[in-house]
């Protein structure tokens, strides 16, 4: 196999920034050093300035190929191949080929061309990359369909940024240097507005970049560097989850931004026992306050915390290494000198910046949990610490004889270990002292005094005490890291639960903010925000809304300096504080997902019908050009003075004149109706009507009014309508009957259900496929397609679908079924008005 061609991609964040431009600047650059370059495909988009470059280029012929009756043109693998040269210029990688091409992609194409050898230049925009594609549909409303997997861009030998401010790209459009006129208006108002170019440019720029970091690591990584290279300030942040931890981040993050915002990685070193140094509450509000503060967080896990710490920061390459001082008091150290001493002297090139806090130097502070244990073990654990002690000397009396000394010195030790067992620390130590005390008095020569005779005794008596302390620490931190296990296994637990809930489709905000109610026992739970007035708002809710202000709230956790979660009830206790602040976040996460789908589905809205006009008017210009050909026709013979029209031929061609501007209001207003339902502005009033009033003045209006046969029951149930829409829907669906039904007479029956009632429009005619009937009313299909060998009395199908929209606005159905013998039968179904107890807004 020979040689593979390189690949090198100008990459830029939006069209129009000069990729292609630049591209075939390269171009011509080698052709004049004596390359042999060829340009295998470029899309100049009628730019006068990108067509100017090809001049003086060979170009390999496109292949054509037909689709769908339209002649297109692709890229000729098969000449490039034939044609052999050094470089081929292939644009816009991502693009999807015709069917019936060699390949489905072009880069595809691009990689059969490496594999023989051939250089090849080409052009990828950032919302092209496949695991970008989601990200830029929610910040641009729109979903790209041609998408390049990343890792075909990674792979390239250079990968070129072609940059350019919004402001510039935008006047580049005005000027007419992209796009052509007809299409500035719209690019500018969605796609090119200001905000989507910046998010667009800070993701190419942030692309690019994490690439550069992965081309460096792989060549560390290939050459087994381990030293640091101080190519960019990267600091590294070590946090335990104890109260100083907050003060070390921040102060973390303020060196990071005086370096000119270097990248912040805050670490956590997980014991090898899997139990965390701090409260999972802290280590999630610790990982809120990294994501708050711009830095990202990390878990490593390792025996030894300095040596799991040094391991991270060199293989992130960082700078800088922020540590705590040791909370240890200097007595401690003078023992072990603790981990930051460690850091220091381990550290090498990396600079360790050691953060004072509150809590250094506080020593070793023993103290007994009281929340780990029962009221009533500890009174037990207390009369435990004289019954026990009591026992031993008792049994070292009446059995003088058969009890020597060291068993008496045993059975005491037993003592004091068992009420350590029981009660920790205070009750172990009055068991030691209280058992000394009866051991040296009862049992110690000489008796019945406190005097110590021998050495060995009085180390015996030491030793009980130096036992009990130790047995109780042991007992009180066994007891902790058991409370402080089966915590986080809860929180573990109910944060598991949220970040599934989080990850729902639907509205998961109820449900969450139900989850926190139930978990913390609480009566309501509300997020609140303030509004541009000052007043708060009550954005979501959980149980009775009884606050609807953080002042008046038991319980209240700000997630944002407007956004509050507040709730009522009871008061929680500080832990839970910290676990109800973790899952705040996920609220407020969930909060924002939902504002962001709504806005992305308005912008898609927006977008979608931004682009309604083109395709509408090409749809319907023949329907537009017939009834407007017919009047002008009349009206032309009407006015011609030569010809002598008797008063029938008039009447006749006014009667023409009049069906002819019927149908052009109609269409007109059908038109009209559907841009209102595409941008989502009806807005209807809701009264209960009958059917049979609002049939009759929907067919009078129609000019085959005779043909119509309506068996409406004058009692049947009214329904929950807007009479004018509904007006509309039974005139669209009977005009459309009678227009398709060759004359065939059409009937309106009405029947009613248990909390609905149906209105049947049946005629007889020719039916419709069950295949294609569901079509009938999908406005993606029928508004703006026209059929095939559609004869002169077919619409531009706008009807059925403007009579599906009102329907479905009104809180209705409408669908098609067979009628009986042939034909098709139309279903509007509307609420009954009696069944209904609260009119929807």
């Amino acid at each position: 196999m020979g040689r593979r061609g390189e690949l090198r991609i100008y990459f830029g964040s939006a069209p129009g920034v000069g990729k292609t431009y630049a591209m075939l600047g390269e171009g011509r650059r080698r052709a004049d050093r004596g390359t042999d370059v060829v340009v295998g495909f470029v899309e100049t988009h009628g730019r006068a300035r990108t067509a100017a470059r090809l001049d003086g280029l060979e170009t390999v012929p496109r292949r054509r190929l037909v689709h769908r009756g339209t002649e297109l043109t692709e890229l000729d693998v098969d000449a490039v191949l034939a044609r052999a040269p050094q470089v081929a210029l292939i644009d816009e990688l991502a693009h999807t080929n015709v069917p019936g091409s060699k390949h489905p992609k072009r880069w595809q194409d691009v990689e059969e061309l490496l594999e023989a050898g051939i250089t090849v230049l080409s052009t990828v925009n950032v919302q092209h990359l496949e695991s970008l594609n989601d990200v830029v549909e929610r910040i641009t409303g729109v979903r790209q369909k041609e998408t390049v997997p990343d890792e075909v861009v990674r792979r390239a030998e250079q990968v070129e940024l072609v940059d350019i401010t919004p402001e510039a790209l935008r006047r580049r459009m005005v000027h007419g240097n992209i796009y052509g006129p007809e299409k500035v208006e719209a690019a500018l108002a969605n796609y090119f507005r200001p905000g989507n170019l910046i998010a667009l440019r800070e993701l190419a720029l942030l692309w690019v970049a994490e690439e550069v970091d992965l081309a460096l690591l792989r060549y560390r990584t290939d050459r087994q560097i381990g030293e640091v290279w101080e190519t960019r300030e990267r600091v590294v942040v070590a946090v335990t989850g104890g109260p100083e931890s907050e003060t070390v981040l921040r102060r973390a993050a303020r060196l990071a931004m005086r370096f000119g915002s270097a990248d912040l990685m805050c670490v956590h070193v997980l014991r090898a026992d899997g139990l965390p140094g701090g409260p999972v509450s802290a280590l999630a509000g610790l990982r809120r306050l990294a994501e708050d503060l711009g830095a990202s967080f990390h878990t490593v896990v390792g025996d030894d915390v300095t040596t799991a710490l040094l391991d991270f920061a060199q293989g992130a390459n960082a700078t800088q290494l922020v540590i705590g001082t040791s909370r240890r008091s200097r007595l401690a150290r003078v023992f072990a000198e603790g981990i930051g001493a460690r850091v220091v002297r381990a550290a090498g090139p990396i600079d360790v910046h050691m953060v004072n806090h509150d809590d250094a130097g506080q020593g070793l502070r023993l103290r007994v949990r009281r929340g780990t244990l029962s009221p009533h073990r500890r009174l037990a654990a207390w009369a435990a610490g004289l019954v026990l002690p009591a026992l031993a000397t008792a049994a070292g009396m009446l059995a003088p004889g058969t009890i020597a000394l060291p068993t008496d010195v045993v059975l005491f030790f037993l003592a004091t270990i068992a009420v350590a067992l029981i009660g920790g620390l205070g009750p172990a130590l009055l068991a030691a002292v209280v058992g000394g005390l009866l051991l040296n008095f009862f049992l110690i020569p000489p008796l019945h005094n406190f005097g110590v005779a021998y050495q060995e005794h009085v180390i015996t008596l030491v030793a009980m005490v130096i036992v009990a302390v130790i047995v109780a620490l042991l007992v009180d931190r066994t007891a902790h890291r058991a409370e402080q296990a089966a915590r986080a296994r809860t929180e573990a637990a109910l944060l598991t639960s949220f970040s599934r809930t989080v990850l729902t489709p639907d509205n998961p905000l109820p449900r969450l903010l139900g989850t926190v109610r139930e978990a913390f026992g609480l009566t309501s739970v509300a997020i609140v925000e303030r509004a541009q007035d000052g007043h708060w708002v009550t954005t979501a809710c959980a149980g009775p809304n009884n606050c609807d202000r953080p002042e008046d709230a038991e319980v209240d956790v700000e997630l944002e300096p407007d956004i509050h979660l507040v709730g009522t009830g009871r008061s929680l206790a500080a832990a839970d504080r910290g676990l109800l602040e973790t899952m705040g976040g996920q609220s407020l996460l969930a909060l924002r997902n939902q504002r962001i789908a709504a806005e992305a589905a308005d912008s898609k809205r927006r977008a979608e019908s931004s682009a309604v006009p083109t395709p509408l008017l090409s749809a319907i210009g023949h329907d537009l050009r017939t009834p407007l050909t017919s009047i002008k026709a009349a009206v032309t013979c009407l006015r011609d003075p030569q010809l002598d029209l008797s008063e029938s031929d008039s009447a006749e061609l006014g009667a023409a004149i009049e069906e002819s501007t019927d149908r052009l209001i109609g269409l007109i207003s059908n038109v009209l109706d559907s841009s209102r339902l595409a941008a989502g502005a009806v807005f209807p009033q809701l009264a209960a009507v009958g059917y049979d009033e609002v049939a009759a003045h929907a067919i009078d209006a129609l000019p085959e009014a005779h043909a119509v046969d309506v068996e409406i029951d004058e009692f049947m149930p009214e329904v929950l309508a807007d009479a004018g829409l509904l007006e509309r829907v039974i005139a669209n669906v009977v005009d459309n009957a009678l227009r398709h039904g060759r004359g065939a007479p059409v009937a309106i029956r009405g029947r009613a259900l248990a909390d609905r009632v149906e209105l049947r429009i049946v005629d007889s005619g020719p039916g419709v496929p069950p295949a294609t009937r569901v079509a009938l009313f999908t406005r993606r299909f029928t508004p703006y397609r026209r059929r095939r060998n559609r004869n002169a009395t077919s619409g531009v199908g706008l009807g059925l679908t403007v009579a599906r929209g009102f329907t479905e606005a009104m809180g209705g159905t409408i669908y098609a079924e067979d009628t009986p013998g042939g034909g098709l039968t139309v279903v509007i179904a509307l609420p009954a008005a009696r069944q209904v107890t609260q009119v929807p807004q």
